[in-house]
């Protein structure tokens, strides 16, 4: 194979191995609910992509929008018995693009609420890969091999 085919053939393949969320085609958020110290929702929230697919009752779902969010209710937020925590997609971000925390009205309850844009921002910490970074080592990679 000269150099040109096994370049081609080298980059099919990485597209076709890469996991969507590298390549960016699918923004996921986390969703739960929790309430007091039972579950797994509540902060601190540590769980990573491999432990959140382990886990019951906490899942990784798609988020057309991109705007992943938790919730808090309670009359204060010191964890007394009772708070609830909520992790979800939003339908839509806020109309200025602004991700933020703020007091705010949900179901007819004040709540604490933050909003974030991003694959799995409402949950996991994680390490975003650029595509093209992941594709311009791999062909350089390639150049030094071959």
């Amino acid at each position: 194979m000269n150099l040109r085919t096994c370049t081609v053939v080298f980059f099919t393949v990485l597209y076709f191995t890469l996991p969507p969320e590298t390549i960016g085609a699918l923004r996921r958020c986390v969703s739960c609910r929790s309430r007091g110290e039972l579950g797994s929702c509540k902060d601190p929230f540590t769980m990573n992509s491999t432990q959140i697919e382990l886990e019951k009752g906490v899942d990784m779902v798609p988020c057309a929008s991109g705007w992943c969010g938790k919730i808090i209710e309670s009359a204060n937020l010191n964890n007394e018995y009772g708070t609830a925590t909520q992790r979800l997609c939003y339908q839509k971000g806020p109309s200025d693009g602004e991700e933020r925390c703020a007091y705010a009205m949900w179901n007819y309850r004040k709540v604490y609420m933050c909003l974030c844009f991003g694959d799995l921002c409402n949950g996991a910490t994680q390490i975003n890969l650029s595509y093209s970074l992941v594709v311009l080592t791999s062909y350089v990679t390639v150049r030094w091999i071959i």
